[in-house]
């Protein structure tokens, strides 16, 4: 029985590169560590590596409510540390009386400074401070060129991972139909737009599943998948809960406070 026919085509790629990484650490005894990765990533690690006997894996992304986390896959006799995941804390310090700093602001100046999504986790904002954490192989590289965010002049300050701000995921819970499971469908009735103005948003490459951009209006969505259009915020199909009489699909939904 293969192992991907558990998983969606698209994700075959890092399936492989998963079991690549169980394979070094049963032949090597040596740790892996990863990149930072999102929790669709961290999902397949589970999966994959989760009833293992001989090679075991944690995660951690900088604090406990991290949503994109490092994994470590190693040998069962390994003990792992918090320090072994390399994972380091910035602080934007810029003019806040005269100017607002916002998320995609932030991860497009990340990425524009040549780095993988990987290098880095999650951008914390709250009450005008701003954080983010880092891959510790990047940190010094990171400081040095990260000079700028949107029209912001910025400094960046190293802290101790716990004082990382603290911030929970909310989401409003929402009940709706739909007649099938399709991505353009569930997009209609989640943003509650047309199904025509759902398929040009996914044409235009501004939908995600799992973090990854779809660009296929008959995509099969499935539960727990988490759903985000540009613009439009995210959302997360919580359960699907069977058809009612006119053969639609009764879902729960959260959108993303």
């Amino acid at each position: 029985m293969s192992v991907y026919q558990h998983f969606r085509p698209e994700e075959k790629e890092f399936i492989d590169q998963v079991l690549n990484w169980k394979e070094a650490v049963e032949t090597t005894y040596a740790p892996k560590l990863t990149d930072f990765l999102d929790p669709r990533e961290q999902d397949i690690v589970k999966k994959l590596i989760g009833s293992n006997q001989d090679v075991k894996f944690e995660l951690f992304g900088g604090s406990n409510a991290t949503e994109r986390k490092r994994a470590i896959i190693f040998p069962d006799y390994y003990e792992c540390q918090e320090t072994d995941f390399q994972v380091c804390l910035l602080e934007v310090d810029y003019p806040k009386k005269f100017i607002t700093i916002e998320h995609p602001q932030v991860l497009g100046s990340l990425m524009s400074l040549g780095l993988k999504r990987g290098k880095f986790g999650d951008i914390l904002l709250h009450d005008n401070r701003v954080q983010f954490f880092v891959s510790k192989e990047v940190e010094e590289y990171i400081v040095l060129q990260l000079q700028s965010i949107g029209k912001a002049t910025v400094n960046l300050r190293k802290l101790p991972l716990d004082q990382a701000i603290l911030t929970g995921e909310k989401w409003q819970e929402i009940s709706l139909t739909a007649s099938s499971l399709r991505l353009d469908t569930i997009i209609s009735a989640i943003y509650n737009v047309s199904r025509q103005k759902s398929q040009v948003f996914i044409l235009q490459g501004i939908v995600k599943v799992n973090w990854t951009m779809i660009d296929n209006v008959a995509f099969e969505c499935e539960e727990s998948d988490i759903i985000s259009v540009r613009g439009f915020g995210r959302a997360k199909i919580m359960a699907v809960e069977g058809k009612t009489k006119k053969d639609k699909w009764r879902i729960t939904a959260g959108l993303q406070k």
